[in-house]
């Protein structure tokens, strides 16, 4: 008898163990204190590990990482926790919940996913009683919770939405179901935020003292750059719960770049709030380097390198980057980016990283390309339009730098069509000026037409079009100089002719009597282009007056416009006419015969034999 109270009393005990760890566990994985949760879910696993619960929430913190997805080891291991706890325990519904979890990780299957998820809804559907035909809002909120703790594009988030939902409509009081919830929408895409916004409300309404929901309001609002509500949600995740670490280092990474003495100070209060980790040393080297000390900065990341290594932390390859750039050691900030974008997943990298990427690797000439493939990957993985176009921008730059204008015009253009619609007028004027550079004159004449059709009131597509033009046709004989100063002009009559565009007009004309100046030299050496004694022209004479005509009367438009004699306008149209009127003297009028002098000589020789 006393030996079967003794074994009820052990078992009592340990479901009270169980009782007191787990949600102790689940509240740590929610301050992010993830060595504490992984602890506590430990011991509850140790005391019994059969228990469902202890065996699915243990490998939920096997998968926890500083922010960013867990590394593959970690999956296989947490798979393997669960594929024996399944064999042991039988298909219960918390272990076939974590298991799509893991399947989610591992990109599987998305219909074997939800088979599992829908096999653990039936599993735990109440039967009878007040709940009868209800599911288990626990296991609802767990799926729910394995597709919002998935890379971005992984996960079916609209179904998660929908099983959270069922499970608020039957737990009335659980904020984690809402914070979910809105983490979930947040994954569907930014767009989403006001209602990720209203499920972290609706959380706040079920625990006014929910630091996490306070805490991820104001992140959405950070994301925004709307500084006055994110800080507003962060104070008051602090006032509901000052323990709460997650809000001083999102304080800490805002302020590294503006105020490095209050950063600091945040820094010491997650220090002080959060798990006791080497990790933590990563931070404060960190602001040493934000605070310009950088033999300091350096010394502690030589320190944890020595103490942990980069691998298990890869990001202090990144602060090496940071300190030898800054301290003009290029080399070795180079060597260091290269190690950390070989060990980092490319959805866990920042634009920043590539900032400096850009930075360190356009000293290096021929460097272009490994830095751009970068650059690739990060577009690949990323989902966030914008930041995609940044990558873009990014990539334009760096070849921008490197003068290799044709690859920066590629980029530029793929910005372009990434941004959809009609090019703005930066886009036109930066793809301009680069197609231009790269003296692909025939590519820049097709796009300075577009610039000009799409701006035609602003003066920077003309210039580009006549740069091109000029470029295409620099000795004027190709026809494409005359053709592209042509439809200029016809673009500036249609937006204002003579009266709004006389200079412009008539400094389009000039390039083209220039031609025929030239012409002209042929001309005089060939007596058959010469205006004939009956006073019939050859058909090049007669074009070349038409548009020494045309020059005249746009030359004293420009006169009567710039009247006083000292403006240089003035002086320029006052030569052009004065050289226009004696071209066009010497074309109107028939050569005069030659005079003959006595015994049949020229009138010079009889005048000579006098």
């Amino acid at each position: 008898m006393k030996k079967t109270v003794s074994l009820m009393l052990t078992a009592m005990l340990a479901v009270q163990f169980l009782m007191a760890q787990i949600p102790a566990g689940i509240k740590f994985l929610n301050y992010e204190k993830n060595k504490s949760a992984k602890e506590a879910f430990q011991k509850a696993y140790d005391a019994n590990p059969k228990d469902p619960q202890a065996i699915y929430w243990l490998g939920q913190s096997m998968l926890t990482t500083d922010g960013e997805a867990p590394t593959k080891e970690q999956v296989a291991a947490v798979k393997e926790l669960y594929r024996k706890g399944l064999q042991e325990a039988g298909s219960d519904a918390w272990l076939l919940v974590g298991m799509g979890h893991v399947e989610l990780l591992e990109r599987g299957d998305m219909n074997s996913v939800k088979q599992k998820f829908e096999q653990a809804i039936t599993a735990t559907t109440e039967t009878k009683g007040k709940n009868k035909g209800k599911p288990n809002p626990d296991i609802l909120n767990a799926i729910g919770r394995s597709n919002a703790f998935v890379p971005s594009g992984t996960g079916d988030h609209a179904y998660a939405i929908d099983k959270l939902k069922q499970a608020a409509a039957i737990d009335l009081t659980n904020p984690d179901i809402m914070i979910n919830m809105g983490i979930n929408y947040l994954k569907m895409g930014g767009e989403n935020g006001g209602e990720a916004v209203k499920a972290y409300q609706d959380a706040i309404a079920r625990d006014p003292k929910n630091a996490r929901a306070f805490y991820r309001i104001g992140k959405i609002y950070q994301s925004q750059n709307n500084k006055d509500l994110f800080e507003q949600n962060f104070n008051n995740a602090i006032a509901a719960d000052p323990a709460f670490p997650p809000v001083y280092i999102a304080y800490f990474n805002y302020y590294a770049n503006r105020d490095v003495n209050v950063a600091k100070e945040y820094l010491d209060k997650y220090v002080a709030n959060a798990d006791k980790l080497p990790e933590n040393d990563l931070y404060l080297a960190d602001y040493l380097f934000r605070a310009a000390k950088y033999a300091e900065s350096i010394a502690k990341v030589k320190e944890l390198d020595a103490a942990v290594g980069t691998k298990a932390l890869p990001k202090l390859n990144l602060l090496y980057a940071l300190n030898y750039d800054r301290t003009g050691d290029s080399v070795q900030a180079k060597s260091s980016l290269e190690k950390y974008f070989a060990s980092m997943p490319a959805d866990q990298l920042n634009p920043a990283d590539y900032d400096l990427a850009v930075k360190v690797f356009s000293k290096f000439p021929g460097s272009e390309a490994q830095a751009v493939t970068y650059l690739e990957k990060a577009i690949a993985s990323d989902t966030s339009k914008q930041n995609k176009l940044g990558y873009m921008a990014q990539a334009a730059d760096l070849f921008g730098k490197a003068k290799n204008y044709a690859e920066q015009y590629k980029w530029l253009q793929k910005r372009v069509d990434l941004k959809g619609g009609a090019p703005s007028e930066k886009d036109y004027y930066d793809m301009a000026t680069v197609i231009l550079n790269s003296k692909d004159y025939p590519a820049s004449l097709v796009l300075a037409k577009k610039y000009l059709l799409a701006y035609p009131d602003k003066p920077q597509p003309y210039t580009f079009l006549r740069r091109a033009a000029f470029g295409a046709d620099p000795d004027s004989v190709g026809g494409i100089l005359f053709e592209n100063l042509s439809f200029m002009d016809s673009m500036y009559m249609t937006m204002g002719g003579k009266d709004k565009y006389k200079t412009e007009l008539f400094r389009n004309q000039y390039p083209l009597i220039m031609s025929y100046l030239k012409k002209q030299d042929i001309m005089k050496k060939d007596p058959e282009l010469k205006v004939r004694p009956d006073n019939t022209k050859p058909d090049q004479v007669v074009e070349f007056l038409a548009i020494t005509q045309k020059l005249l009367t746009l030359a004293e438009d420009v006169i009567a416009e710039y009247p006083d004699p000292a403006d240089q306008n003035n002086k320029f149209a006052q030569d052009v006419k004065a050289a226009m009127l004696k071209y066009q003297d010497y074309f109107s009028k028939p050569p005069q015969p030659v005079k003959k002098g006595a015994g049949g000589g020229a009138s010079g020789a009889a005048g000579k034999g006098k």
